[in-house]
């Protein structure tokens, strides 16, 4: 079933479904053009929809970012069948109120001197768009309802998916 969320709707479900996959590939471009893709933890998920995550302020992925701004998130769950894909905009942050109201002590394992790290900062994602799939079901649960179809040969249901406007 398809069905579009807009505005505070399509913030909960992308809160919801980062909450359950946590991680997802960061795609950049850059000056060159050519795509780079890492994986990226999630920090935190803001009431705008805002997508935050930590990074070194040397790295490639903020060189990519202070040389284009538009960025893709994927993210996959294949275990709860929950996707999203998210075309936004990022910003490098530095200012270190949000790095230490965003700060996680299992970010130290990357940075030991803790939120204090000069080379610490946080990249903000702003989506513009997405478009999700979230099935909302077990995998057994799923099984049985593809046997189902298979036996009486009805479609099987797809889940809900649709497009996401921030």
């Amino acid at each position: 079933m398809e069905k579009n969320l807009q505005s505070s709707e399509a913030v909960t479900k992308l809160q919801d479904i980062i909450k359950t996959v946590r991680t997802c590939m960061l795609i950049t471009s850059g000056k060159s053009g050519k795509n780079a893709t890492r994986p990226m933890a999630v920090v935190d998920v803001d009431a705008h929809g805002n997508i935050w995550f930590f990074a070194g302020n040397q790295s490639n992925k903020i060189q990519d970012i202070e040389a284009d701004q538009q960025v893709q998130l994927v993210f996959s769950h294949p275990g709860k069948e929950a996707y999203l894909d998210i075309h936004g905009r990022a910003s490098v942050e530095t200012d270190r109120k949000y790095i230490q109201d965003k700060w996680d002590p299992l970010v130290k394992a990357w940075f030991p001197e803790g939120a204090d790290d000069p080379a610490l900062c946080l990249i903000r994602v702003r989506p513009d768009d997405a478009y999700y799939w979230d099935i909302e079901n077990t995998k057994v649960g799923a099984m049985v309802k593809i046997a189902l179809s298979a036996v009486t040969g009805k479609k099987r249901e797809e889940g809900v998916h649709g497009q996401m406007h921030f």
